[in-house]
């Protein structure tokens, strides 16, 4: 019998029908994780990293797999603790990655010519909401709980959460565009380039922010020097005006050109912005 339930659970974890515990992998090791914050499905995200992850394990000599997360806090505690190296983050993320386990910035994509990204505020093109003040009194959808910037953006911006009738948390950027098209919310945030994408099936921006640091790369302060070092010069030789470029660039996200090298000090901005969001450290 015990035979047969071993067979049973590798045939499973083959078939990808079960999922074993993610184990840490000693640094100096022949093979890395890069993680996620799930900006989309994991599938998608999937689609998104893998053709990334192939290039930098062809540059680096590295091996270089990708393993999902399935939320903001997931991400951060997976680097922290070794189970991802190098994880592509959102600024709040990164921030908390940071402070929490010291991950430190490798790059930062370039949107547009840009290393900056904009959070933006979108209704129906044909709502008759057509400022922050109307959205009292209406529903809001945004991503994750714990992505306090969308939260600092939306008050910044004149309106308190709990002046929504309703608000919640769906998780993927692709969900609030689809639920704010669906009339399931009057109104959503979504990244700038998450916009562009559903502003042709009939989304519209009443808000937009200032200039943000941008999403990142970060690595585990524990990955070694040499190994930091691979990694970012093939990150920077990646760019959208050669066809491997493009391609690995389009698929992870159609705006990126490049990368550029990122500090922490980058996201001080942010640290300032999230600040009346954060919830107390306990002592």
């Amino acid at each position: 019998m015990k035979h047969l339930l071993t067979r049973c659970l590798i045939s499973l974890t083959a078939m990808g029908l079960l999922t074993l515990p993610a184990r840490a992998v000693p640094i100096g090791a022949e093979e890395l994780y890069l993680g996620s914050v799930a900006m989309d499905v994991p599938a998608a995200m999937v689609q998104r990293l893998t053709p990334l992850t192939a290039y930098l394990s062809k540059k680096t000599g590295i091996k270089i797999s990708f393993r999902a997360s399935p939320n903001l806090g997931s991400a951060v505690n997976e680097i922290g603790k070794d189970f991802t190296q190098i994880a592509y983050l959102t600024p709040v993320a990164f921030v908390e990655a940071h402070d929490k386990y010291r991950a430190r910035a490798l790059v930062s994509p370039l949107t547009h010519g840009k290393d900056t990204f904009n959070l933006v505020v979108a209704v129906r093109q044909d709502s008759p909401i057509q400022t922050m003040a109307d959205l009292k009194g209406k529903s809001f959808a945004l991503g994750d709980e714990k992505a306090l910037l969308q939260r600092a953006v939306v008050v910044g911006g004149g309106v308190k959460l709990e002046e929504f009738s309703k608000y919640s948390f769906l998780k993927h950027y692709d969900n609030i565009a689809k639920a704010v098209l669906n009339k399931d919310f009057d109104a959503g945030i979504l990244k700038d380039t998450s916009f562009e994408k559903y502003a042709p099936q009939g989304l519209r921006k009443i808000h937009t922010s200032p200039p943000l640091s941008s999403y990142l790369f970060a690595v585990s302060e524990r990955l070694p020097a040499e190994t930091v070092k691979k990694l970012r010069a093939a990150f920077l030789e990646l760019k959208a005006d050669t066809p491997e470029g493009k391609a690995i660039l389009t698929e992870l996200d159609p705006a990126y050109d490049g990368f550029v090298v990122a500090e922490d000090k980058d996201y001080d901005t942010i640290r300032k912005l999230i600040a009346p969001f954060q919830a107390p450290a306990v002592k």
